[in-house]
């Protein structure tokens, strides 16, 4: 199959498989490049040309299913306190680019002038060409839907148990009214949330938990039916996720492989080329321009 180019994007998950190349994914929209979980930054990572924008969602104390990679808006924000705890109207407040640098992506120790982005939120700087102080604010998950209309979405739910069940069942039944139940992949380091999913939306294409990964990996035991796409660090704690022999076990099984890089080492082109040689299927990272260029340059 030859290549699809970065110009023909894919608009669903299967066509997202069948492009015939590796396949990169904006982590948190891209949050080495840009302030994660912002409207800025996932707009900024589809211009770089990735093929999919990755989150995280939580329920807000008010319902809202908001996007944002914590359960605590501390470590983005200039806010502190718990996402469950607060509605969306003061969470879209929040400058979430409060903390955000080039050099070390979220760093809290760095000098005034690193803080690119800092005050654009809350209209003390102006903001980028095109953008506007609410690009910098929490966004919603509906929004998100509504401004890139055709690109897919790995959606990961960040609460576990009952609220991560909750928190699923809201972005089903948003993506379905939206039309974009084919466009989404969802996953959960919990694995009751993930089969919650499968029971209960049968029709909506999941990442296996961690247990369903390493039942797989160390026991052998299929992927539950219909999935298909592993997710994987290339380490987690002392434990070598991918090594060549996970890899080659997980394409002989029909499945393909997209890893996320657990390590800012990681996290540059040389790194991505060193993935794509391993037979990496997809690239979920932080640096979308860096990552395309990578895939570009290994499929000649």
């Amino acid at each position: 199959m030859l290549a699809v180019p970065f110009d023909q994007p894919a608009t669903t998950i299967d066509e997202l498989l069948a492009l015939g190349r590796p396949v990169v994914i904006a982590h948190t929209g891209g949050e080495d490049a840009y302030p994660g979980s912002t409207m800025y930054g996932f707009s900024e990572s589809v211009a770089d040309g990735a093929d999919m924008l990755d989150l995280n969602v939580v329920l807000a104390g008010d319902g809202t299913l908001v996007v944002q990679h914590d359960l605590t808006v501390d470590r983005t924000s200039d806010g502190t306190g718990d996402v469950a705890d607060m509605t969306f109207e003061e969470l879209h407040a929040l400058d979430i680019a409060y903390w955000f640098t080039l050099d070390a992506g979220v760093d809290h120790d760095a000098a005034a002038s690193e803080y690119l982005y800092r005050g654009v939120r809350t209209g003390e700087v102006a903001p980028p060409a095109g953008y506007t102080a609410d690009d910098f604010g929490m966004p919603r998950l509906e929004d998100l839907l509504e401004a890139f209309p055709e690109v897919p979405l790995n959606v990961e739910i960040k609460d576990e148990g009952e609220r991560g069940a909750d928190a699923a069942d809201a972005v089903i039944e948003l993506v379905r009214d939206r039309g974009r139940a084919d466009a989404v992949v969802l996953s959960s380091f919990d694995d009751s949330v993930i089969e919650h999913v499968m029971s209960t939306a049968p029709d909506i294409e999941t990442s296996p938990g961690p247990l369903a990964a390493a039942e797989f990996f160390f026991d052998g035991t299929p992927l539950p039916d219909g999935q298909r796409i592993l997710q994987l660090p290339p380490v987690y704690g002392d434990l070598e996720v991918l090594t060549p022999e996970n890899v080659a076990a997980a394409h002989e099984a029909g499945y393909v492989v997209w890893v996320w890089p657990n390590d800012r080492d990681l996290e540059n082109e040389e790194a991505y080329l060193d993935f794509l040689d391993q037979g990496i299927d997809g690239l979920n990272i932080n640096q979308p321009a860096e990552a395309v260029a990578a895939v570009e340059a290994w499929i000649g």
